[in-house]
């Protein structure tokens, strides 16, 4: 992808349950200037902790978004949604489970004390079992380039990265790759034609890891070539076959000491923006539901290739 994409959720279980918020909103705030930023409310993941107390998620998500915009979030700037409100989600999180070992669940349980401890009631659910690849979904349905993420959220991450390779590895050998890769070569032009094919060579026999950002970078700047044919080039580059859900990396979120700004909720500004959105809810519907309509777009358009490679694009 040309362009950097941010995607990042908080669950509406009521601010007061949420370490960390005022982190991730600062952050939030701070990304919004300088990337794509896809921001969501993570509904049903509060599902996997909160089933049983639907009115605190109902409550919750009109007064989370009213604080993130009076906080600073610029809808102008970025894409503001509901996971719920874009069914795509759900379905990638459905497609992954079938390839998915179970093996990288059970080894994932060690970190679900994150998400709060549901054996408390007496019951560990399916969904709770499989909140880290509803999350995986929740970023590769964008084909997000990073995460904002805190350090102890790593694993997280790198779970995503196992569950886009497996996707790649799985799918990502499309009928004629290797001549569609050649005829993609031809359209950078003889001389970059050449020197992507030198870069390719120095870092397949050398391990040259200068040689695969230099060719990489060459890529990315092409405007004459569709996206198919970057994705193409680029696993041809690795030795492997097209990416279609590309790995993101981590984008480590800066604490309070390091961010410039800081949220005052007694602030005058904050509290004049607040009440604006609050005698104004249609305002804030109006937001959601042009979030929602952007968000699904790129979903559909993302679900339109896997449903191809999955052999279910009837």
């Amino acid at each position: 992808m040309a362009i950097e994409r941010i995607v990042s959720g908080i669950r509406p279980i009521g601010n007061s349950h949420l370490g960390g918020y005022d982190e991730v909103l600062k952050n939030w705030i701070e990304l919004q200037h300088e990337h794509e930023c896809f921001f969501f409310v993570a509904d049903w993941h509060a599902l996997t902790t909160h089933y049983d107390s639907p009115e605190i998620i109902e409550e919750s998500v009109l007064e989370m978004v009213i604080d993130w915009l009076a906080a600073g979030v610029d809808p102008a700037q970025v894409t503001i949604f509901i996971q719920s409100k874009v069914p795509e989600h759900a379905e990638l999180h459905t497609l992954l489970s079938m390839i998915t070992p179970l093996s990288w669940m059970e080894k994932f349980s060690a970190h679900k004390d994150q998400q709060g401890k549901p054996s408390s009631k007496g019951l560990l659910t399916y969904g709770f079992l499989g909140y880290p690849l509803l999350q995986s979904a929740d970023i590769l349905l964008y084909r997000a380039t990073q995460v904002p993420l805190c350090k102890n959220q790593l694993p997280n991450i790198e779970f995503t990265r196992d569950v886009a390779r497996r996707f790649n590895h799985l799918y990502g050998k499309e009928k004629g790759y290797e001549v569609r890769a050649e005829e993609a070569i031809k359209k950078l032009g003889s001389k970059k034609g050449h020197l992507y094919r030198d870069l390719k060579k120095a870092y397949q026999e050398g391990g040259d890891e200068q040689a695969l950002e230099s060719a990489q970078s060459l890529i990315e700047e092409q405007q004459n070539l569709s996206h198919g044919d970057k994705e193409r080039l680029l696993g041809f580059l690795e030795g492997g076959g097209k990416i279609i859900l590309p790995e993101p990396e981590f984008h480590l979120m800066k604490n309070n000491d390091s961010l410039e700004n800081t949220l005052d909720r007694n602030s005058s500004d904050y509290k004049q923006k607040k009440q604006q959105y609050l005698d104004n809810p249609d305002l804030i519907r109006s937001v959601m539901a042009h979030g929602c309509e952007k968000a699904r777009k790129v979903a559909k358009d993302t679900m339109r290739d896997i449903r191809e490679v999955m052999g279910i694009n009837f």
